[in-house]
């Protein structure tokens, strides 16, 4: 069972921001450089299922830096300073970069012209978000001990990845 105090300690810890969360993730459009997007996230204005920048939403804080870039896409390391609701999706998606494989904040596939059968085969196929939590460190609640958690991207993603490494770009 686990310890009363244990998920108040985690809510808490996520409100001082002291959980560490970061994510690989491939984007359709190519960002030039890393930065940080701090833009409040909320319910879309007009379709309330969506989650969306509005100037009414709770603040919101996510890191970003390119890893790797290829013609229509790059791969990314995200980091969240808070923990909102599809804030990596929506994020980048409103700063232009939405996920491969979003079906509800990307759009159609970005395929750059002259794409090999396998890249466009690989990109066309992928059926979930380019978005995989790599590691997750916290400060466990009884003993005060950090504790962290690495989990390599799984096999979807790697193939994804190598197909688009027949795509990178030089630099």
């Amino acid at each position: 069972a686990r310890p009363a105090a244990a998920r108040p300690d985690r809510v808490t810890q996520l409100s001082r921001r002291s959980v560490s969360r970061h994510y690989l993730a491939v984007t359709h459009g190519v960002p030039v450089a890393g930065e940080t997007i701090d833009q409040p996230v909320g319910r879309h204005p007009v379709d309330r299922v969506l989650i969306a920048v509005t100037p009414g939403g709770k603040q919101a804080v996510t890191h970003f830096r390119v890893l790797d870039k290829f013609r229509a896409h790059a791969l990314i390391e995200a980091r969240l300073e808070t923990g909102r609701t599809h804030q990596i999706r929506v994020h980048l998606a409103w700063r232009g970069y939405p996920l491969l494989g979003d079906p509800v904040y990307s759009g159609r596939p970005r395929i750059p012209a002259n794409a090999s059968a396998p890249l466009l085969s690989a990109v066309k196929s992928f059926r979930r978000q380019a978005l995989h939590a790599t590691s997750l460190s916290l400060r466990h609640p009884t003993s005060g001990e950090k504790v962290s958690w690495e989990q390599p991207p799984p096999e979807d993603m790697n193939f994804l990845l190598q197909a688009l490494g027949e795509d990178k770009i030089a630099g």
